[in-house]
């Protein structure tokens, strides 16, 4: 397959995809259940802590990470971003957004990369926007989702978007100049999504990696013109028919918890799980019960 490349229990690559080049990489093994991971606004694949994507694999998973587009090393929207605040109001307010792409493109991306992969379906696990993606995935490829995880995520009602104002600002934040100043924001606005088990080490290192791998500041206003133009999916995720499990925290300040039962209450026979000290994050504490019940899916997937 062209574009593949070898590194110890990963594969990785780019592929041309839907018109963008997205990075990918594939990792434990080949005869695990694919399972598609994808990532949240402005966030890289490495958002999916390594030691969560190990446990994934231990519990016979084969996880397949990517950057979405206008994130990491995959393709970058030419010209100039959309005034995020501005497609936030528009759409809260119901009215028309025009964007670059919406997130039945980022669906279709992650469908392709599947099939670019070799792969017919995979689980499907999307965190905050990646969420999205991963309801939109399985609304427009309903072929290509085994089972459904939407974690921390939401069903676009614009009515269920009540983040409070430090959270809001923390995925909007004035634009920074210098490396020191720009990680010492991301380590603040991990803190001001996080709950109270917020790892101040970890986020120091996330931001840092995050910062020397890709900085792409005006890949989140694009991304938010795809959210923005996408609408309210609650009719849609109605005629779902898939195992399906949301994760919420209980005290989520960027996507409340109402935000998680909302959309559990939109997919038929879904589940939700709570965690009670979990903001908009994923907790290490957390990874074991998560894994478990995403490894029970695949159980009802072959009940099916």
């Amino acid at each position: 397959m062209d574009g593949l490349h070898m590194n110890s229990e990963t594969i990785h690559g780019t592929a041309s995809i839907n018109g963008v080049e997205l990075y990918f990489e594939v990792t434990g093994p080949r005869a695990g259940h694919p399972l598609l991971l994808i990532m949240g606004l402005g966030a890289q694949l490495t958002g999916w802590p390594v030691g969560f994507v190990d446990l994934l694999c231990a519990h016979g998973f084969m996880p397949i990470r990517f950057d979405n587009r206008d994130s990491g090393l995959s393709t970058k929207t030419a010209g100039d971003p959309p005034n995020a605040l501005n497609l936030l109001s528009k759409a809260l307010n119901n009215e028309p957004v025009e964007s670059a792409y919406s997130l039945s493109d980022m669906a279709d991306d992650a469908a392709g990369l599947l099939n670019y992969l070799g792969y017919d379906s995979a689980h499907i696990v999307g965190a905050s926007m990646g969420g999205m993606i991963a309801q939109t995935l399985a609304i427009d490829h309903p072929e290509s989702a085994l089972s459904l995880t939407s974690i921390s995520s939401a069903t676009g009602d614009p009515l269920q978007f009540t983040p409070t104002e430090e959270a809001l600002n923390a995925i909007i934040g004035a634009p920074l100049t210098t490396r020191e100043d720009i990680i010492g924001a991301n380590v603040l606005a991990s803190r001001a999504l996080a709950g109270p088990l917020w790892d101040e080490n970890y986020a120091y290192e996330q931001a840092v990696n995050n910062y020397d791998r890709c900085f792409c500041p005006d890949g989140v206003a694009f991304q938010i013109g795809a959210i923005a133009m996408s609408g309210d999916r609650t009719p849609q995720l109605e005629m779902l028919s898939l195992p399906t499990l949301v994760v919420h925290g209980a005290v989520d300040p960027l996507l409340p918890l109402h935000c998680g039962t909302a959309t559990t209450e939109a997919i038929h026979g879904s589940d939700l799980l709570v965690f009670d000290e979990m903001g908009h994050d994923l907790p290490s504490v957390y990874w074991p019960e998560v894994v478990d019940r995403i490894k029970h899916l695949t159980i009802e997937k072959d009940d099916l």
